[in-house]
């Protein structure tokens, strides 16, 4: 499974960078606001930052709603590094944009998905990637984790090459229940990633090697 980190903070990027586990990185314009970076040109400038420190795709999103400003928006986007992928919203026009860049050869992340035939229409219209927001349903008191099964079965019926992002991601049990299910993506935040290094007996046991070895040494 693929970890991307969800965050337009540098500092955080790099240091998933540094760890060696991370495959690319999911922003929006939450996140950019968050970040305080506003204004086009300081978010496309943003945008090409991030691709500077990850070796891997860079979800960028559009802002437009019509169909015609998504192409223009995410052509621009698109043209600004290689590694962009543009990030367009399960509606019909973006769903209609999906197609239009899918047959260019421009990769595709279609986001906001939470059902299973939004994600049925994504692959159909050539997404590389479709973002179901487990989180958000586990919010809703709606099981998350079966709307990534859900997707399975019917990507693996029928060849989609689509591939499963699991945005959304809060916690660690997420990550390791989504691998468990065969999503091919998770996106979420630092502290869910670096969480998986984290158990008791690790701790422990590292420090009764290390207690034993100076006793040992002495």
């Amino acid at each position: 499974m693929k970890f991307f980190i969800d965050t337009a903070n540098l500092a955080q990027i790099k240091e998933a960078q540094e760890l060696g586990v991370l495959d690319g990185v999911t922003t929006n314009p939450s996140l950019m606001a968050k970040e305080g970076i506003t204004g086009k040109d300081s978010i496309l400038k943003h945008y090409v930052d991030i691709c500077n420190i990850s070796d891997g795709d860079v979800s960028a999103e559009v802002i437009a709603v019509d169909y015609d400003g998504m192409i223009r928006e995410g052509e621009e986007l698109a043209d600004l590094h290689e590694r962009i992928v543009v990030k367009l919203p399960l509606t019909k026009e973006g769903i209609k944009a999906c197609k239009y860049f899918s047959d260019k050869g421009i990769k595709t992340n279609v986001t906001l998905v939470f059902s299973a035939g939004q994600a049925l229409l994504a692959a159909k219209a050539g997404a590389t990637y479709v973002s179901p927001f487990i989180g958000r349903l586990d919010d809703i008191s709606t099981d998350g984790l079966n709307l990534i099964q859900e997707i399975r079965e019917i990507y693996d019926n029928y060849g989609y090459e689509t591939q499963i992002l699991a945005a959304s991601v809060r916690h660690t049990m997420h990550i390791v229940n989504c691998a468990k299910i065969g999503a091919d993506v998770m996106t979420g935040p630092l502290s869910a990633i670096t969480g998986l290094l984290k158990h008791p007996l690790t701790d422990i046991g590292l420090a009764q090697f290390l207690a034993d070895h100076a006793k040992g040494n002495q």
